[in-house]
C-alpha cells in the first residue's frame, strides 16, 4: 500500500558499465540531500486535519502517581489528551515487556511519559502540556549501579539485575584466582565509562494516522519492523493492518533502533483518539533528555602473565547501568562481555557481566553496542601490564594478538579473515611508531626546558568487533530480501534494511549491479515500508552489508540468471529479454540469509562461534595537551582497518573516520551532567560534541582480508568498529605525554587536572603533604 506522502525519488548514481564494487561511485541519495529536496519527516507536507503532538513527562526520578487531572481553567477545545487509562495494552514490546507506553501508577525515571497531548496550534499545545497536572508522591531513587546491585530496594520488577552472563575458558575445574596466583606478573585495575548521547542530526519524529487499511506511521526510523512489532502488541492488530514506513532519516547511531517504537506509539495513540493525523517531532532538549543513551560501565580486571609478557589468565567483572527499563540491555551486555577479553589470546579466562536497573532514563543501542566500554577497559589494562613489564605497549599487544587458528574467550577458533596483525603492523609503519615516540619525547623535553606549556604524546589501541548478530542470532532472525525485475532490465531491491546516512542504498545498488552484470544506474532501492518490503532483520550489529548485502547479491544473481537464460534461448539484449519475461508475469526473488554452517553457538554456556567473523583495527592517536588548562587536542590520527572488501572505498573511509571522530568526542568532550536524575546540560550549547573543526587529519588505511561469505568478494561489517578504539588510544597518548594514568572517561580538563594533582601528591613524602 502506498503511503499518503509522495516522497521524491532520489537521483541514481550514474556508474559506467563494468564492475562497480571497489569503486567510489557517487551516493545515490547524495544530490537530494545536498540540494535540500530530500524530505525528512518534518519536511513532509501536512496532512488534512493534522495535529501537533507533545508529551507530558515526569519531573521526578522515582515516585508514585496519585492523580492526573486537567486544569479546569484551561480551554480544552480542540485539544486531545491520552493517558494510561486510554490504553488497552500498556507495554512497549521489546526483549522484556517491562516498559509502559505511559506511566500509570509508578514513575521510574525522570522524563518518563505520563500523558500525551495534541492540538492544531503549537502555542496552545505548549500551554496544554502545562495544564495537565500530575500529582506525584516522590520516592527515593538510585542512580549508582553499584548501589543498585547491592541495595535490596527494588527499582523495577522483582530484581534490580536485568541480565547476567558468565564466560569461562580453560579452567578445567580450577579456580581463576588459583591460576592468577601462579602467574609471575599480576596486574589489577578498575576502568569506567560514562553515558553518551547519540546526537544525530535529525531529532526523533513521526507522523501517524488511521484509515480503513489500519494504522500508519512514517518517520525517522532505523528498524521499521521493531516499530511494527510494538504496534502488534499495543494495538492487538493483525500484521497486515500495520504500515510502518521510513522517511529520509538524518542519522541514528543506534538511537533510532528501539526508541522510535515509543514516539510512534504515542503519535498513533493521539491520532486514534483525535481521529486525524498527528505529527510528533522532538525538540533537541527533549530528545537529549528522554531518549536512550550509551550504557555506563564499570570493569574490574585482574590479569596474569609470565615474565616475558605472555598472557595467561584473565579475571574480569563487567557492571553496566541499564537505566529504568530493560530495552536492549541484554544484547548490549552480551556484546560487551564477548569483546571484554579484547583482541588477545588468553589461556584461561573467567568473565562475569551484570546489568542492573537504576532510576535514570533507560539506556539502549549506541554504535558499538557495549563493546567500546569493555574494549576501553581491556586496552587500558594492557597498557598497565606493559608499564609493569617496562615494555612498549604496542609490541606487547602484538605479541599476544589473536591470529588465525587461535581461539577467543568463548573458544571460537578463528578460521578466516583475521587481519589484526596486518592492521597493527601497517599502523605502526604508517605513523613510524618507534621513531615518532622517541622524537616526541625529545621534543617535549626541549619544550619544557624552554618554559613552554604544551607537550605531545602518542598512543595506540588494537581491537576487533564481531560482525553480524551474536551466535545463533542470524538463524533466529531469518533476514529476507526481495529483488524484482523491472521493464528495461532494471532491478528493484526491497529490504527492511534502512539507509540512515551510512550509504546502504548506494552499496546495495553496487552489489546488485555487479551480481547481475548491469550498471548501478539500472538498480532501484524501494522505500522501506513494512507494507511492501520483507523483514531483513534490524539495521544494527554491523550486519547490513555483510549479511543483508549477501542476500541482495544472491537475489540479483538469481534474477540475472533467468534473464540470461531467456537471452540464450531467444536472443536479444538484457533489457529485451527482461521485457519478454515480464510479459509472462512478475519476476521476483525472495531469499533468506543462510549463515555459514560451521557457526555453532551455545546460548546456555556462552561458548562457541560468537560471530561469523570479526573486523580488526589499530588506532594511533597523537595528542597535544596544555599543562596549564589540561585541554587536549588531537593533531594526528591513524586508523588501519580490516574491512574484508571495501564496496565503496570513499564511503567506507567516511564511516571509519566518522566513527573515530565520535570516539574522540566520547573520550574528550562529551559528558552528560546529572543532578537528582535530571540532565542539566541537554542542549548542543553545553553538551559538547566534536565538529568538523575538531576533526584531526585522518590517515585511514583499508586492509582487505576477505570474508568468504561476504558480498562483493568478501565485505564484512565495519559500522561499529571505529567507535571502539579512539578513546583508549587517546588515553594512552595522554599518558605518554604527561604520565597521567586515566582509567575513567571522559578525559576532561577537570579530570586530568585532578589526576595530575594526585600524581604530584603521590610523589611528595607523606610527612610533607598538606603543609
Amino acid at each position: 500500500m502506498a503511503t499518503a506522502f509522495e516522497l521524491p525519488s532520489e537521483p541514481r548514481a550514474e556508474g559506467p558499465a563494468g564492475p562497480s564494487v571497489g569503486r567510489s561511485v557517487p551516493r545515490s541519495d547524495g544530490e537530494g540531500k545536498v540540494r535540500g529536496t530530500a524530505l525528512y519527516v518534518d519536511d513532509l507536507p501536512p496532512m488534512p486535519g493534522e495535529l501537533h503532538g507533545a508529551t507530558v513527562r515526569s519531573a521526578v526520578a522515582r515516585g508514585r502517581i496519585r492523580s492526573v487531572t486537567l486544569d479546569p481553567t484551561f480551554d480544552w477545545t480542540g485539544v486531545t489528551v491520552v493517558t494510561a487509562k486510554d490504553l488497552a495494552v500498556n507495554l512497549v514490546a521489546l526483549i522484556v515487556d517491562d516498559q509502559p507506553i505511559l506511566a500509570d501508577t509508578a514513575i521510574n525515571h525522570m522524563y518518563e511519559p505520563i500523558a500525551l497531548v495534541a492540538c492544531a496550534d503549537p502555542r496552545k499545545l505548549a500551554r496544554a502540556v502545562d495544564a495537565v497536572k500530575v500529582d506525584v508522591e516522590p520516592l527515593p531513587a538510585v542512580f549508582d549501579p553499584e548501589v543498585a546491585e547491592r541495595d535490596q530496594t527494588l527499582i523495577a520488577g522483582t530484581s534490580n539485575v536485568q541480565k547476567r552472563y558468565v564466560i569461562d575458558k580453560g579452567l578445567d575445574g580450577q579456580e581463576i584466582d588459583d591460576l592468577l596466583a601462579s602467574c609471575a606478573v599480576v596486574v589489577t585495575g578498575r576502568y569506567s565509562t560514562h553515558h553518551q548521547e547519540q546526537l544525530y542530526i535529525e531529532t526523533q519524529g513521526i507522523v501517524a494516522w488511521w484509515d480503513d487499511a489500519g494504522v500508519h506511521a512514517t518517520g525517522s526510523i532505523q528498524c521499521p519492523y521493531y516499530v511494527h512489532k510494538a504496534f502488534v502488541k499495543a494495538f492487538e492488530l493483525p500484521a497486515e493492518r500495520i504500515h510502518i514506513t521510513q522517511a529520509v532519516t538524518g542519522g541514528g547511531f543506534g538511537g533510532k533502533e528501539e526508541y522510535p517504537s515509543i514516539i510512534a506509539l504515542h503519535a498513533s495513540l493521539l491520532a486514534k483518539k483525535a481521529g486525524v493525523p498527528v505529527r510528533m517531532i522532538y525538540g533537541r532538549k527533549e530528545d537529549i533528555e528522554a531518549t536512550t543513551k550509551r550504557h555506563p560501565c564499570i570493569c574490574e580486571i585482574t590479569s596474569g602473565c609470565d615474565a616475558d609478557g605472555n598472557l595467561l589468565a584473565l579475571k574480569m567483572r563487567v557492571l553496566m547501568d541499564g537505566g529504568a527499563y530493560v530495552t536492549l540491555t541484554p544484547v548490549v551486555l552480551s556484546r560487551g562481555i564477548l569483546h571484554a577479553a579484547g583482541a588477545y589470546s588468553w589461556k584461561h579466562a573467567h568473565i562475569e557481566a551484570v546489568a542492573v536497573a537504576t532510576n535514570t532514563p533507560p539506556n539502549g543501542a549506541f554504535r558499538g553496542f557495549g563493546a567500546p566500554q569493555t574494549i576501553w577497559a581491556i586496552e587500558r589494562h594492557m597498557d598497565r601490564v606493559a608499564e609493569r613489564l617496562a615494555r612498549d605497549p604496542l609490541e606487547l599487544k602484538r605479541q599476544n594478538l589473536l591470529r588465525e587458528g587461535m581461539s577467543t574467550a568463548t573458544g571460537q577458533v578463528l578460521r578466516t579473515s583475521v587481519g589484526g596483525l596486518e592492521c597493527l603492523d601497517k599502523a605502526r609503519a604508517a605513523c613510524d611508531w618507534d621513531n615518532r615516540r622517541k622524537a616526541i619525547e625529545a621534543a617535549n623535553r626541549e619544550r619544557l626546558a624552554k618554559g613552554e606549556r604544551k607537550v605531545r604524546g602518542l598512543g595506540a589501541s588494537v581491537f576487533m568487533h564481531g560482525a553480524g548478530f551474536t551466535g545463533s542470532g542470524e538463524r533466529y532472525l531469518k533476514g529476507k530480501v526481495a529483488v524484482d525485475l523491472e521493464r528495461g532490465g532494471r532491478l528493484n531491491i526491497r529490504t527492511g534494511s534502512t539507509d540512515i546516512g551510512q550509504g546502504t542504498e548506494t552499496v546495495f545498488r553496487q552489489i546488485a549491479a555487479d551480481a547481475a552484470g548491469i550498471t548501478v544506474a539500472d538498480v532501484d532501492f524501494a522505500q522501506p515500508s513494512t507494507t511492501t518490503v520483507p523483514d531483513s532483520g534490524p539495521t544494527v550489529a554491523s550486519r547490513t552489508v555483510m549479511v543483508v548485502g549477501s542476500i541482495v547479491e544472491r537475489s540479483a544473481r538469481q534474477i540475472a540468471a533467468q534473464v540470461k537464460a531467456e537471452m540464450d534461448a531467444h536472443g536479444g539484449s538484457f533489457a529485451e529479454a527482461s521485457d519478454r519475461l515480464l510479459a509472462k508475469g512478475p519476476v521476483t526473488t525472495l531469499l533468506t540469509y543462510e549463515p555459514p554452517d560451521w557457526v555453532k553457538w551455545d546460548d546456555v554456556t556462552y561458548k562457541g562461534d560468537a560471530y561469523p567473523c570479526f573486523g580488526w583495527a589499530c588506532d594511533v592517536a597523537e595528542i597535544e595537551i596544555d599543562l596549564d588548562t589540561f585541554e587536549v587536542t588531537v593533531p594526528e590520527f591513524w586508523t588501519v582497518v580490516d574491512v574484508g572488501k571495501a564496496i565503496n572505498p570513499i564511503m567506507c573511509k567516511g564511516q571509519l573516520e566518522g566513527g573515530a571522530l565520535q570516539a574522540i568526542g566520547w573520550a574528550l568532550w562529551e559528558d552528560l551532567v546529572w543532578k537528582d536524575g535530571a540532565i542539566i546540560n541537554p542542549r548542543m550549547t553545553n553538551y559538547i560534541v566534536p565538529t568538523a573543526l575538531d576533526a584531526p587529519p585522518f590517515h585511514t588505511i583499508l586492509v582487505e582480508c576477505p570474508f568468504s561469505y561476504g558480498p562483493g568478494g568478501g565485505a564484512k561489517g565495519i559500522g561499529e568498529l571505529p567507535m571502539d578504539g579512539g578513546a583508549p588510544a587517546i588515553a594512552a597518548a595522554v599518558e605518554h605525554a604527561t604520565g597521567i594514568i586515566a582509567n575513567a572517561l571522559p578525559l576532561s580538563p577537570e579530570r586530568l587536572f585532578d589526576l595530575a594533582q594526585a600524581r604530584v601528591a603521590e610523589s611528595i613524602p607523606y610527612s610533607q603533604r598538606n603543609r
